[in-house]
């Protein structure tokens, strides 16, 4: 059987756990990357997990905002909760454990959003998230014989042209402008990470894993983006065994304006 990874922004884990736990109960991935989880730790649902057979839980959370959360049916060793931008928003994650006798370092990571002024001299926010993509570099997929690497997230851009709805009328919207895409794309060719999503899938194949609250009828209007993104170390690609992006999680009772990722690999 395929070894599965899910990454899903949740928009507030506490308010959409009853479809966190429909989505565990229907598709049961061995591990659940969420963003946006909104509350601290010590009020994270974890009694909810644990009883639906997540039994080990790694949170980096703070009361309100933000938030990232790893959940998994295996043990999994907590690694690291970076800090980036010398700024104590809770945004990464980081997990170690083994599947097919490699041992897998999982990167959860959520993007600032960056705010609706693509301009860093004068929207701050703007110019957080550039730093932070920058800062990125750092995060590099290691790998070797017997270990491999996976980053997972709302990492809020839309990087190539069929990312989004309309290329042209994006081009200066955030999360899809040229400053953002091109040092997205360079961070992550550079870390070494490939793009499973649009791996084997054509560049001019729409992907979309978000549509906003805005819309009055999100699935008429179909001007969606793909902020949500797995990649991996080389090594993995030849394992990876395909991936689904569960559009109909968007027409959910509440549901958070982002769906799930599920990715699978053939390791056991």
């Amino acid at each position: 059987m395929a070894f599965s990874i899910a990454t899903w922004n949740i928009n507030s884990v506490r308010l959409r756990m009853p479809l966190v736990e429909r989505f565990l109960l229907e598709y049961a991935p061995d591990v659940l990357s969420l963003q946006e989880t909104k509350c601290a730790n010590d009020v994270f649902p974890a009694a909810a997990f644990r009883k639906l057979g997540y039994e080990h839980i790694a949170i980096n959370g703070q009361k309100g905002y933000h938030g990232v959360a790893t959940v998994a049916r295996r043990p999994i060793e907590i690694v690291e909760r970076r800090r980036f931008c010398e700024n104590d928003d809770c945004r990464h994650v980081s997990v170690r454990f083994d599947a097919g006798g490699k041992s897998l370092l999982l990167h959860n990571f959520y993007v600032p959003a960056g705010g609706d002024e693509p301009d860093p001299e004068i929207n701050r926010k703007f110019r957080h998230k550039l730093d932070f993509v920058a800062e990125m570099n750092a995060i590099r997929a290691e790998h070797d014989e017997v270990s491999g690497s996976v980053l997972v997230g709302d990492l809020n851009i839309a990087p190539l042209e069929h990312d989004v709805w309309s290329h042209k009328q994006l081009l200066n919207v955030v999360s899809h402008t040229p400053v953002e895409t091109t040092g997205f794309e360079a961070m992550r060719k550079a870390g070494g990470w490939i793009d499973l999503m649009r791996h084997g899938v054509p560049d001019d194949q729409k992907l979309y894993t978000w549509w906003s609250y805005r819309a009055q009828d999100w699935q008429a209007s179909n001007r969606g983006r793909r902020l949500d993104h797995v990649w991996c170390s080389a090594n993995l690609v030849p394992h990876f065994a395909g991936y689904e992006i569960l559009r109909e999680a968007r027409g959910w009772e509440r549901p958070s304006d982002h769906v799930p990722v599920i990715a699978r690999f053939d390791l056991n």
